[in-house]
C-alpha cells in the first residue's frame, strides 16, 4: 500500500500539473488570424484581483488562445457568451499564483519550459517548432506560459497544502468494492465529462448560458467535445479530452444517471445541473457489470484518491476567492 501511496501522490501530482492546458491539434495553424477587435484601451483594467490587475490585453489574448484551441466559431456572440468564463479563469490564476507566493513555492522557469515542452511532445512537435506554429495561428505564446505557470504553482499549492489531507483506507476499498460486487449485473456507462462549477449564486446564470452553447456548438458539429473538454471543463479528466473511464450506475447521482438514460451511444446530454455545476455528458459506451470488469483495488483507491483530492483544491480555491478583493469592471 505504501508503494500505491507513491504512485497516487504521483499521478495526481502530474494530473493536476497539465490539467486546464489546451491540448492543440497540428490543423489550427491553418486557421487565419482572428480581426482586431477595437478596444478602448489594450491596457484597460477587466479586474482587480487584490493587487493584481487584469488588463483587457490579458483578457483579449487569452480569448485568442481559447478560440483556437477549441475551433468555436469567431463571432461576437460567442466573444461575449465566453467572455465571463474565460475572465473567471483568468482571476482564478491570479488567485493561484497569489496563493504560491504566500506559501513562499517558487516556479522555475525550466518548470515552464517543461510544461510547454509536454504539448509540444502531445501535438508531435519539438519546442521551437510548436512556438512557430502557435504564432501562425495569431497565438502569443507568452499567454500559454502565463497558463502553464498558473497550473504549476497551484499543482505545489494542493501538493503542499492538501494532499496530505487525502486518505484512503483499506477499509474503504473493501467498502466500495463490496457496494461494486453487489451490483453485478448493473449497467456501467464509459464517458467524456464537461465541468462547469458553478463557484457563487451570482454565477449560476453565466455558467448555464456558457454549458448550453456549448452543447449547442457541439451537436451542430461546429466544435469537437473533447476540445471544449481540455479547455473549458474543470474536472481531473479534463486534459484527457473529460474522459471519465467506465462508470457504475451506483457511482452516479440521480441526475446523472437520468441524463445518461436520456441519449442513446454516441450522442451528448443537456447541461445536467448538480450541486456543483453543470455537468455536459458524452455517452461512449453502455456494457453489463460483471466479475470481469470489476475495477482492481488499486484503481478503487486511486480513483477515491483523485475525486477526494479534487474536491479539497475546489474547495480551496472556492475558499481563496471568498476570501479575496476582487473588482471585475466589465
Amino acid at each position: 500500500m505504501l508503494e500505491l501511496h507513491y504512485i497516487l501522490k504521483e499521478q495526481m501530482k502530474m494530473t493536476l500539473y497539465i490539467r486546464l492546458l489546451a491540448l492543440f491539434v497540428l490543423a489550427f495553424v491553418s486557421i487565419a488570424p482572428m480581426a482586431k477587435h477595437a478596444h478602448a484601451s489594450t491596457q484597460e483594467i477587466v479586474a482587480v484581483v487584490n493587487d493584481n490587475a487584469i488588463s483587457a490585453r490579458d483578457l483579449s489574448k487569452r480569448m485568442r488562445l481559447v478560440m483556437v484551441s477549441s475551433r468555436l466559431k469567431n463571432s461576437k456572440e460567442i466573444r461575449e457568451k465566453l467572455k465571463p468564463q474565460i475572465l473567471n479563469s483568468l482571476i482564478n490564476e491570479q488567485l493561484m499564483l497569489q496563493e504560491a507566493r504566500k506559501m513562499n513555492i517558487q516556479i522555475e522557469h525550466a518548470e515552464i519550459e517543461s510544461g510547454f515542452s509536454k504539448l509540444a511532445a502531445q501535438n508531435k512537435s519539438t519546442p521551437e517548432k510548436f512556438k512557430a506554429m502557435l504564432s501562425r495561428g495569431g497565438i502569443d505564446v507568452s499567454t500559454m506560459y502565463m497558463q502553464i505557470e498558473a497550473q504549476v504553482a497551484w499543482s505545489k499549492v494542493v501538493q503542499k497544502r492538501l494532499r496530505s489531507r487525502v486518505v484512503v483506507s483499506d477499509r474503504d476499498v473493501d467498502d466500495t468494492l463490496e457496494r461494486i460486487q453487489a451490483k453485478v449485473g448493473s449497467k456501467e456507462y464509459l464517458t467524456a465529462e464537461i465541468f462547469l462549477p458553478i463557484d457563487t449564486v451570482k454565477s449560476e446564470k453565466r455558467v448555464r448560458q456558457l454549458a448550453n452553447r456549448l452543447v449547442r456548438e457541439i451537436k451542430s458539429g461546429k466544435a469537437s467535445f473533447f476540445n471544449l473538454a481540455q479547455q473549458f471543463s474543470k474536472a481531473a479528466g479534463a486534459v484527457n479530452g473529460g474522459d471519465t473511464g467506465w462508470l457504475q450506475e451506483t457511482q452516479l447521482s440521480e441526475e446523472i444517471l437520468a441524463g445518461l438514460q436520456a441519449v442513446k451511444k454516441n450522442q451528448v446530454t443537456k447541461p445536467i445541473k448538480t450541486l456543483g455545476g453543470y455537468h455536459i455528458l458524452f455517452l461512449r459506451n453502455i456494457r453489463t457489470l460483471t466479475e470481469d470488469t470489476m475495477p482492481s483495488r488499486d484503481q478503487i483507491y486511486y480513483s477515491l484518491g483523485t475525486e477526494r483530492l479534487e474536491k479539497l483544491q475546489r474547495r480551496h480555491l472556492m475558499d481563496l476567492k471568498a476570501a479575496s478583493f476582487i473588482d471585475v469592471r466589465v
